[in-house]
C-alpha cells in the first residue's frame, strides 16, 4: 500500500472537518459562522480524494511492478512510501475528531490589545430608544462614549454582555468579547472597564448593567469605556461566542 500515509491523512482531515461542521458548534471556535459551506465542501472533498487515492493504490498494487522496484534497489532506496514522519500530521486531523480545543478567552484577551472601534459618522447616531437598561453591544457602547456628539449615553442605563478578563497587576476587570473578522488567526477584542464590584473568575460569562463611569471627556477619544456596575448576572456561554452580538431581553 504505497499511499496509506496520504490516503489516511486524507480521510481523517476530511472526517474531522465534516464532524466538526456538520455535528457539532465546534467549528466555530476557528471560523465565522459563514464559512460552515466552506467547511463541509472542503471535508467531501479531502474524502473523495482519499477514496480516490485508494483506487490508484489498490490498481497500482495488482500491476506487475518488479521493474520499477528493481529500478528503485538499484539505487540503494525506496521512494514508494511516504516517511514515517508524515503520521505526526495525523495529531491535528485526529484533533478535529477526538479533542475539542479549549475556547479562546480570557487569557488570550489579556496578551491581545483592545480592538480598534471604528470611526462612525456623527448622522449616523440615531436616537437612543427609552428602554432601560439599555442593551448593546461593547462595540456600541465604546461608540457611544467616544464618538457620540449628542452625549446620549451620559446617564443612561446600559447593559452589556461579555466574559470577564483580569485588568492584571493594577487590579480590576474588563468585559470583553473577542470578535472573528474571519477566523481565529485573526480575531480581535474589544474590552469595557468595569468599576464598582470586585473581578469575578476569569471567563466567567456576565450580563451587566450600570452607567458609563466619568473618565476622560464624552464624545471624545479621550473617554475611556468604562462602566460603574450596578447588578451582574451570570449567563451561559453563547453558541457563537466570538461575535460581538446585542444582550438578549429577559424573558
Amino acid at each position: 500500500m504505497r499511499r496509506l500515509p496520504q490516503t489516511a491523512l486524507l480521510a481523517l482531515v476530511g472526517a474531522g472537518l465534516l464532524h466538526t461542521a456538520l455535528f457539532t458548534d465546534l467549528y466555530l471556535r476557528y471560523v465565522k459562522e459563514g464559512l460552515r459551506p466552506v467547511l463541509i465542501a472542503s471535508g467531501v472533498v479531502l474524502l473523495l480524494l482519499g477514496a480516490v487515492n485508494a483506487c490508484l493504490d489498490l490498481r497500482g498494487s495488482r500491476e506487475p511492478h518488479e521493474s520499477h522496484a528493481g529500478h528503485e534497489h538499484a539505487h540503494g532506496h525506496d521512494h514508494s512510501t511516504a516517511p514515517k514522519v508524515a503520521w505526526f500530521l495525523a495529531l491535528p486531523a485526529l484533533s478535529l475528531l477526538l479533542y475539542a480545543p479549549p475556547a479562546l478567552g480570557a487569557y488570550t484577551a489579556a496578551h491581545a490589545n483592545g480592538k480598534p472601534v471604528a470611526t462612525t459618522p456623527k448622522e449616523r447616531f440615531p436616537d437612543l430608544p427609552a428602554t432601560s437598561p439599555l442593551p448593546l453591544t461593547l462595540t456600541g457602547f465604546t461608540q457611544r462614549v467616544q464618538q457620540d456628539p449628542t452625549l446620549a449615553i451620559r446617564g443612561r442605563q446600559v447593559r452589556l454582555t461579555g466574559f470577564v478578563t483580569p485588568a492584571g497587576a493594577g487590579g480590576g476587570w474588563y468585559l470583553t468579547r473577542i470578535i472573528f473578522t474571519c477566523c481565529a488567526a485573526d480575531s480581535q477584542t474589544v474590552k469595557v472597564r468595569v468599576h464598582g464590584t470586585d473581578a469575578p473568575p476569569a471567563d466567567t460569562w456576565l450580563a451587566v448593567t450600570g452607567t458609563w463611569h466619568p473618565s476622560g471627556r464624552l464624545g471624545t477619544r479621550t473617554a475611556e469605556a468604562a462602566l460603574d456596575v450596578r447588578e451582574t448576572h451570570p449567563i451561559a456561554q453563547p453558541v457563537n461566542a466570538y461575535t460581538d452580538d446585542l444582550p438578549l431581553t429577559p424573558s
